[in-house]
């Protein structure tokens, strides 16, 4: 590719990645996005791939993909949650992989999404909300304490971080406080959030066992990464309020409701239960 094309090109992915973290100023394709090489071809880097759940988000996903650092990411993986919208036929367009998962929650999205990973494993893999709630522009600060060696699992923080006015409901405030306080309490790591922006190594995870298939799946893998003694760290990172569809837990008083039920059996059960045996299984 000619020097002034390819430097074209990489000016285009660098206003981009500035227009999505921009927010909704500007319209992307979400064509932008391109896999990372394989090591060997061009810089030596971790092979990183982005989970992305995704339910009714067809006006934001484009540009949440658009928005990742060109070149880092080796695959994006959009798991539709039975959307009624063109969700799926975005991220396509967009350059993800796209599978359907029609039975509805949170944790069994992303288990759809690992399953598929499975056979051809990263060695990082990030978790991203697809409503543009999320800076996916900070995705290296994630990568770096795992890169650096000091942690498997990162949790991007949007207490610690810069949070838009309104974009953490009095619920959710709440229910980040109540169950990091009890992990602190019975676990000895005061996390000071559940955000859903987070990396862990792809074998830890495989490692964890997870079980939760709902609104429950971020503070089990929070509880059983420190039950088995893996490093943890926290990040600050943005968050904006979400540019498409309603809340799956902050949404509705029977919403919230329910997803804090779940998130309170689920501290329980994972620091109950036995450690797991690290095979990732089928259900």
């Amino acid at each position: 590719m000619p020097s002034a094309t390819a430097s074209c090109i990489r000016k285009f992915h660098e206003a981009a990645a500035r227009a999505g973290r921009a927010g909704d100023r500007a319209f992307l394709s979400g064509r932008s996005w391109r896999p990372a090489r394989a090591k060997g071809e061009g810089r030596d880097m971790t092979s990183v791939a982005v989970l992305i759940p995704a339910l009714n988000e067809e006006g934001t996903i484009a540009r949440v993909i658009a928005a990742l650092p060109p070149g880092r990411v080796r695959e994006v993986v959009v798991v539709d949650n039975g959307s009624t919208d063109g969700t799926a036929a975005a991220a396509r367009a967009a350059g993800a992989t796209v599978l359907s998962e029609p039975r509805r929650g949170y944790g069994r999205a992303c288990w759809t999404g690992i399953q598929h990973l499975v056979a051809n494993p990263p060695e990082v893999l990030v978790f991203l909300d697809g409503d543009l709630s999320d800076e996916p522009g900070e995705l290296a600060r994630l990568l770096e304490p795992i890169e650096a060696g000091r942690a498997d699992l990162v949790i991007g923080s949007r207490v610690r971080g810069n949070p838009e006015p309104g974009s953490l409901s009095p619920v959710q405030a709440f229910g980040n406080a109540l169950a990091t306080a009890w992990i602190g309490l019975f676990h000895g790591y005061r996390y000071t959030d559940l955000g859903p922006f987070r990396a862990i190594r792809f074998p830890a995870l495989l490692a964890l066992g997870m079980r939760d298939r709902s609104f429950g799946w971020t503070v089990e893998m929070q509880v059983l990464t420190l039950r088995m003694g893996l490093g943890v760290e926290e990040v600050p990172v943005s968050y904006r309020r979400r540019r498409a569809g309603v809340s799956k837990v902050s949404g509705s008083l029977a919403g919230s409701f329910h997803a804090g039920r779940v998130i309170l059996w689920t501290l329980l059960a994972a620091g109950l239960r036995g450690l797991p045996r690290g095979r990732p299984g089928a259900e």
